[in-house]
């Protein structure tokens, strides 16, 4: 007996969509960008994303009172919960502290007071300025890859560094990863990669 729904006209209008292959920055790409930036503020914003999986929306949301030590507390973030904790490498909190005894903010005051066009169009122009179209998620995603290339477990990735609910979901950051690149250890999510450096 003949499905139904296996006709022309059904396959059509239910097809599935195709998986866009995703670009993931080149660690040279990302240093030279960071290296473009103008501003200790434009680097914070794309480090910030870049290096600790920050969403552009989470990093203009910061108050200095959110800042303690390396870790971020992100308040009304996406996942509808009342606060996530984000954490960032000690080199980019010390430029962090430093920025904001710099502009001499208040507990109160946003550390980024730029909306999201303005950092939107900011990391395009950066990103321009290399030939490469470049959009906020594109750092996002590099932390993400980067960090599972390195033999960060899948796990730690999705629910730490992303701050993702489902698991799941990490499967549209990671870029590709070639065969010789990802090395199953003892039955984990992990990676271990040859001849790449953190």
């Amino acid at each position: 007996m003949k499905n139904p729904c296996d006709t022309p006209l059904l396959s059509k209008a239910f097809k599935t969509p195709k998986q866009i292959a995703r670009r993931t920055l080149d660690r040279e790409i990302l240093e030279e960008l960071i290296y473009n930036t103008q501003t200790l503020r434009d680097r914070l914003i794309v480090e910030l994303q870049a290096r600790c999986g920050l969403r552009i929306g989470e990093s203009l949301k910061i108050k200095v009172s959110d800042v303690s030590d390396r870790k971020l507390v992100l308040k009304e973030p996406k996942s509808g919960k009342e606060l996530e904790v984000a954490f960032m490498p000690e080199q980019i909190a010390k430029r962090l502290h430093d920025y904001i005894q710099q502009e001499n903010l208040s507990p109160e005051d946003r550390i980024f007071p730029i909306c999201y066009s303005t950092a939107k169009a900011l990391i395009k122009n950066l990103g321009g300025r290399l030939n490469v179209v470049l959009t906020p998620h594109d750092l996002r995603r590099y932390s993400a890859t980067y960090a599972s290339r390195n033999g960060v477990p899948l796990e730690i990735v999705s629910k730490v560094i992303l701050r993702h609910q489902d698991l799941k979901t990490i499967q549209a950051y990671l870029g590709r990863v070639t065969e010789s690149e990802a090395i199953p250890l003892d039955g984990c999510f992990t990676w271990e990669i040859v001849g790449l450096t953190s």
